[in-house]
């Protein structure tokens, strides 16, 4: 891809000017510098072109746009200089303590959350996946499965929401306890019931039918047989081992009139990763006095990922570590689809309701390898490009994760920059700092922080 098409490459030397003019706020910011290269494989064209194709069609939506859905006022957003959420209304489905008691034994039937369904039951309840007020109903499921799109209001959704069933005998009306872990998390009044059509939900959602990928997996071998939807009332959020703040909590934290630019990630922040969402503050389309929000999803993510309650400790540890007020620090309970561009734009709407003006999109963001060879399911940009096309509706902007690298002359510098001054470039693949970590060996402070490495070694 040509420069015309990729401005991006281009940021760094922008980057630099301003940070000639700005280097006591950049090094505030910053607080320790960092870099790291990470490199894509070789992609599925055939199923990235598919997965664009169809991404397109679901931008031309045929509903006509109702008004009066989700307009509540959002004054209260304005007044403390915040974006809107999506749709106008942050959602909040939590009962009244008063009435909790009566809903509870209102229930006919009980059904027991996965982790990935708790993940949704609290999104849901807290608002974090505003503007629904429950599982999606079959129409508005099929809907989002095909246009990508909440019918009615016509507003853009990545991902349905939807809670799976294997009872044969639940039934439209029927009032359901759902618990996770053994506690009382929430309670659904159904409204519909089907068996889905998962081989198109997995063609449009992943691009693929094949389970080789691993959210089509999730799909066709973990959901269970029916597809329930209906309103939910919210209990008690599920129990955790670290905190996961709702929007209003998040929203606090923010600073008045500011953009709040979001990293999303479900890895260790290694120096790399530190050094992308810290020069992200400087884009060019980042305003004065900006702030980053470290906002990691801590729900079921990939097989060999390591666990939120691990990456938890690092990120505490990290944030101490650094001290940088430029950053804010929440937790996300959110379970990773691995859906590549559809689930970018899932992740900024989310983010948005958290209070987010900016997301930061990395190459390949959400995606994910074939579990057969490796290969990539999405091209290294479809990513950014559906993220870019869908901004503007979304009242957001997009910030192009840098091409950083780690050089034995000038420490930390764009890959561009590296390359035109013929630097000499280190490079650490996580397969050798995996076997350096489970080995003991030293790992190189260029790579990571030594308060993450200490934490990962003490979970092994």
């Amino acid at each position: 891809r040509d420069l015309t098409t990729r401005p991006h490459k281009m940021a760094s030397m922008s980057a630099v000017r301003r940070s000639l003019r700005q280097v006591a706020t950049i090094a505030a910011r910053r607080g320790a510098s960092a870099g790291l290269v990470a490199e894509a494989g070789a992609s599925r064209a055939i199923l990235a072109g598919e997965l664009r194709a169809q991404a397109r069609a679901g931008l031309v939506g045929s509903f006509t746009a109702d008004k009066s859905l989700f307009h509540a006022s959002s004054a209260a957003a304005h007044a403390a200089g915040l974006i809107e959420p999506h749709g106008g209304k942050l959602v909040n489905l939590m009962a009244d303590e008063s009435k909790k008691a009566s809903l509870v034994s209102s229930c006919n039937r009980t059904l027991e959350l996965s982790d990935r369904n708790a993940c949704d039951v609290e999104l849901l309840t807290v608002g974090g996946f505003s503007p629904l007020t429950g599982f999606m109903n079959e129409d508005v499921y099929t809907n989002c499965v095909k246009e990508m799109r909440l019918p009615g209001s016509n507003l853009l959704f990545g991902m349905p929401i939807v809670l799976d069933t294997a009872c044969e005998d639940t039934k439209v009306g029927d009032k359901v306890l759902l618990k996770y872990q053994g506690k009382d998390v929430a309670v659904i009044t159904v409204e519909s019931k089907w068996k889905p059509d998962k081989p198109l939900e997995a063609k449009m959602c992943y691009g693929t039918s094949s389970i080789e990928h691993p959210g089509v997996s999730m799909i066709s071998m973990e959901r269970r047989k029916y597809y329930i939807g209906g309103k939910v009332k919210g209990l008690s959020k599920p129990v955790r081992p670290f905190p996961c703040p709702d929007p209003s909590e998040v929203r606090a934290m923010l600073p008045a009139g500011k953009d709040v630019v979001a990293f999303q990630c479900r890895n260790p922040i290694h120096r790399a990763h530190y050094e992308l969402f810290t020069r992200a503050l400087d884009a060019e389309n980042v305003g004065e006095g900006a702030v980053c929000l470290v906002h990691p999803t801590m729900g079921p993510t990939q097989d060999d990922d390591i666990s939120g309650l691990v990456r938890y400790h690092t990120y505490e540890v990290l944030a101490k570590e650094v001290n940088n007020p430029a950053i804010r620090w929440a937790y996300l309970p959110y379970s990773m689809h691995m859906a590549g561009p559809r689930e970018a734009i899932q992740h900024m709407i989310i983010r948005k309701n958290y209070g987010c003006t900016h997301f930061i999109i990395g190459r390949d963001m959400a995606g994910s390898k074939s579990s057969i060879d490796g290969e990539d399911f999405y091209g290294a940009y479809d990513a950014q490009d559906l993220a870019k096309a869908n901004a503007a509706e979304l009242g957001m902007k997009t910030v192009p994760s840098l091409n950083v690298v780690y050089t034995d002359e000038e420490g930390y510098v764009t890959a561009d920059v590296a390359e035109a001054k013929k630097l000499s470039v280190k490079k650490l693949s996580g397969t050798k700092f995996r076997k350096m970590l489970r080995g003991g060996e030293d790992i190189p402070e260029w790579f990571a922080f030594k308060s993450v490495v200490k934490v990962l070694r003490e979970h092994q």
